[in-house]
């Protein structure tokens, strides 16, 4: 949600960091709106200043033995108008709320401006991708030729995109999660939180999933929905709420299913696990002051990497442009693994700055250990990883020629000593 006065302030500069993301400017559609509102506002007061003026002028003409008719006529006039100046100054509001709800969050000046993906900038890289003496399988084929990833049963029980994963696969991708929680929590000081996985309208319009993209999300019967990522109940711990600056920052993790609709993703990554209904990831969330969130955000981008570091996993660094960002992120960092069954890098992680724009959504601030008032939190959130994308990395980058997988070192006291997947395993 963006900041009404300063739009106010900045209406160009509004306008400027919208166009970067392909929008027509609306400075002057809002700021239109919002000279009639608080026109309104003005006139509402003005109104009843003059409605208390009358209020002791009927108590003095009482005083005096006085008519007071004509004055009791003026009052409850005044009281009739200032009840439709005041519908007419919540419609106005409400049409102004709508508008900033459905704008995206203005680029950070590094982020490169374009339409999508190509205009990414790549940062680093980390690793070589092995080199193989046979073709490399995709994931899908792997676990199926194992006898321990069966989409057809999936299918029968759920539809397309969802898999039932068994023995050693249902084993790998706990500790996957389990080796994540225990590196974010022991080392790098993140809390761990166990948070419900249905949410109010509410939770979804603080990180900006409502109104916009609704169809994305899973409803139920009742209106409650199905967590898109744990990014949602974790941010919003600190909704409403006004914090002390000695709190900051606070770190949660949380290890959770996550559901999407991916209606906007029709045809996209159909075979495999890649992109699912229902998968399952561990989350990082910072609540940071403003000063620091840039900081956070190479911190917490750095904590996703040194997971891949410890599987063993090739990946690089990318920079997303004005195109490609998530609605609520000024800037993203993306992770991407290198998977031989596919012969590219995919996305495993994005790491976003939120700045102040679920801030604003979900009315978190806090208040300065010195000055007066309170200021906005900033978020930050991050994949610390996808654990089924991290499977499909595993199962890809350690394939051997007859069949089997290698376990990473680091997952191995996870699997119980376990070294290697075979099949039926």
């Amino acid at each position: 949600m963006h900041d009404l006065r300063w739009i106010r302030e900045n209406p160009d500069a509004f306008d400027r960091g919208l166009a970067r993301r392909g929008l027509a400017p609306p400075a002057d559609e809002i700021l239109a709106l919002d000279r009639q509102w608080r026109a309104l506002e003005t006139e509402a007061q003005e109104s009843q200043a003059t409605r208390n003026r009358l209020s002791r002028d009927i108590g003095a003409a009482k005083g005096r033995g006085e008519p007071i008719d004509e004055l009791l006529r003026q009052v409850e006039g005044r009281r009739e108008t200032e009840a439709a100046t005041a519908t007419k100054a919540a419609e106005l509001r409400k049409q102004i709320d709508d508008l900033l709800a459905g704008l995206p969050n203005l680029p950070a000046p590094e982020v490169p401006d374009g339409a999508d993906e190509s205009a990414n900038r790549e940062l680093r890289r980390h690793a070589e991708p092995p080199r193989f003496n046979f073709d490399p399988l995709p994931h899908e084929a792997i676990g199926e030729k194992l006898g321990l990833m069966d989409f057809a049963r999936a299918a029968k029980l759920s539809g397309s995109r969802f898999v039932v994963l068994k023995g050693a696969l249902a084993r790998l991708e706990r500790g996957i999660a389990q080796f994540m929680l225990d590196l974010h929590t022991g080392e790098f000081g993140y809390t761990e939180v166990s948070p419900p996985l249905l949410v109010r309208d509410d939770a979804l319009f603080g990180t900006g999933q409502l109104p916009k993209f609704a169809e994305d999300q899973f409803r139920t019967t009742d209106g409650l929905w199905l967590i898109p990522t744990a990014e949602v109940p974790l941010t919003n711990l600190v909704a409403g709420e006004v914090l002390d600056e000695a709190m900051l920052p606070l770190r949660f993790t949380a290890w959770t299913p996550c559901f999407r609709s991916e209606a906007g993703a029709a045809g996209k990554d159909t075979r495999g696990m890649i992109r699912q209904h229902q998968f399952e990831k561990v989350e990082l969330v910072s609540i940071a002051r403003p000063e620091d969130s840039e900081a956070e955000h190479e911190r917490m981008t750095a904590c996703a990497e040194e997971v891949l570091k410890r599987l063993g996993l090739a990946y690089r660094v990318v920079l997303l442009s004005t195109g490609d960002m998530g609605f609520a992120a000024q800037k993203t960092y993306d992770l991407e693994v290198w998977l031989p069954g596919q012969g590219t890098y995919r996305e495993i992680s994005s790491c976003s700055n939120c700045g102040a724009f679920q801030a604003q959504r979900m009315k978190a601030r806090y208040r300065p250990a010195e000055g007066k008032g309170t200021r906005p939190v900033h978020t930050l959130n991050g994949s610390g990883l996808a654990i089924g994308r991290t499977m499909i990395a595993i199962l890809e980058n350690f394939q051997r020629q007859d069949g089997t997988v290698a376990i990473p070192e680091a997952l191995q006291p996870y699997m119980g000593g376990q070294k290697v997947i075979e099949a039926n395993g």
